[in-house]
């Protein structure tokens, strides 16, 4: 092959690192002339802290667990079991419904009530979905995002739904909608 390059015939190094879920080995790419910088485990570096903010992250973008197995496999050439993601995963379900549960002001200056599709793979299909959110602004000025549902598709007695539990919350005047 005639490549226009010197820096050609790259291939991987193993390198040991330390995680939260002890010690590995990965794979590295490298390059001949060393100009090759790694993004997530950085040259030198043999503690790996934050798989678990990776995992939460991939799955808050809608990534299944065999995908996020998959991602962890082939990028950070890390084993992970699906129930360890699983378990990681649901960690946070107890924070987001403290969020969505948590109360709120009882006046509200502007509220802005809108819904948005998505799709999303649900039962291997992929269909809509109708995200409410509804963002208030406080008698100070300030912006609050103080709630997200998720609906089938947007209709009166869901935003009926989503009224009455912000009312259940607290709030109990809003001088603009």
């Amino acid at each position: 092959m005639n490549k226009k390059t010197s820096n050609s015939r790259n291939g991987k190094g193993k390198k040991r690192i330390i995680s939260e879920y002890g010690e590995q080995e990965i794979q590295v790419p490298r390059d001949r002339q060393g100009e090759f910088e790694p993004l997530i485990v950085k040259k030198h570096q043999s503690h790996v802290n934050g798989i678990e903010d990776q995992i939460i992250a991939l799955y808050a973008k809608g990534v299944s667990t065999r995908e996020i197995q998959d991602h962890m496999e082939h990028i950070y050439g890390i084993e992970v079991s699906l129930t360890l993601i699983s378990n990681v995963t649901n960690k946070i379900v107890p924070m987001i419904k403290e969020w969505q549960n948590r109360p709120l002001q009882h006046t509200f200056a502007v509220v802005f009530l809108d819904a948005n599709y998505f799709k999303v793979k649900q039962d291997g299909a992929i269909v809509n979905k109708a995200a409410y959110m509804v963002i208030g602004i406080d008698l100070d000025g300030n912006k609050d995002v103080l709630g997200i549902w998720i609906g089938e598709n947007e209709s009166s007695k869901f935003w009926l739904s989503v009224l009455n539990d912000l009312k259940n919350r607290g709030v109990q005047d809003i001088l603009i909608t």
